[in-house]
């Protein structure tokens, strides 16, 4: 039955049909999406037998108040765990929402299980997210920023479609983009003290796409390893996919890998 891997007569628990171990995973979301990001992938954990919460932060979803502070999206997030008095969680950052993970693990460290950062942002002690963006994206930001009347930068479409849904046909890029709305500037640019994260010892994982784009690999930018390797131990969880697009065409592959990510 199974000729390449004469093991798993031994270890029943090697099959991957094995039941999946019962996790409780908060899924926090990243920049220029809300907790919709997840609902397919939420979908698809929860048909695993897992237990899933999508958080929505302050300045994001329906939270018509723009002039938020990354203090405040953080909150969002820590309050919505001790409200509910989750406890064994698994809790996920993708993109900037890897930063919003870093400051809550600071809050709530005795509520969390491991920590997983999926083609996210792990900033040192006195970065902002703009400081891990190459200069022409800073740039870029900069004047968007300053081209609003509200304190946001909303992503003009060339842009998302080449980093963000790169490997989408244009249809799928489009219908994605449509979901889009502007993201508040001033949590990019907060520069945060993660001395306190830095001291954790929590469990770590990293889950690393090789065809995302938003950072391009090397001289000195990327998710992998130039993010990673600052989480010390970590596991990596590689997968085939880009920035956002595989949360809406292929959520049962993005699940499975961030299950891999998060199981003992």
């Amino acid at each position: 039955m199974y000729p390449y891997y004469p093991e798993i007569r031994r270890f029943p628990y090697l099959d991957h049909r094995h039941a999946q171990q019962r996790l409780t995973f908060v899924l926090v979301h990243g920049s220029w999406a809300d907790a919709r990001f997840w609902d397919d992938i939420a979908a698809v954990l929860r048909g695993n037998g897992h237990v899933v919460y999508t958080p929505e932060y302050a300045g994001h979803g329906g939270d018509p108040n723009k002039n938020v502070t990354h203090a405040m999206i953080t909150k969002s997030v820590v309050d919505f765990i001790t409200k509910l008095n989750l406890r064994d969680i698994v809790l996920v950052g993708h993109s900037f929402g890897g930063t919003v993970v870093q400051k809550a693990a600071e809050q709530v460290p005795e509520r969390i299980k491991r920590l997983v950062f999926w083609d996210a942002f792990v900033l040192k002690d006195g970065e902002s997210v703009v400081d891990e963006v190459p200069p022409q994206t800073r740039q870029g930001f900069e004047q968007l920023r300053a081209s609003s009347r509200d304190d946001t930068i909303m992503l003009p479409f060339p842009l998302f479609r080449d980093l963000f849904v790169n490997t989408a046909a244009l249809d799928v890029a489009k219908w994605i983009y449509a979901s889009v709305a502007p993201e508040p500037a001033k949590p990019l640019f907060e520069k945060l003290n993660l001395k306190a994260f830095y001291a954790l010892p929590t469990p770590k994982s990293y889950v690393y796409f090789y065809q995302d784009n938003v950072l391009p690999q090397g001289e000195g930018f990327g998710w992998n390893p130039h993010m990673s390797i600052r989480l010390g131990q970590f596991r990596l969880i590689v997968g085939d996919g880009d920035h956002m697009t595989d949360s809406r065409t292929r959520p049962a592959m993005v699940a499975q890998k961030l299950y891999e990510a998060g199981r003992d």
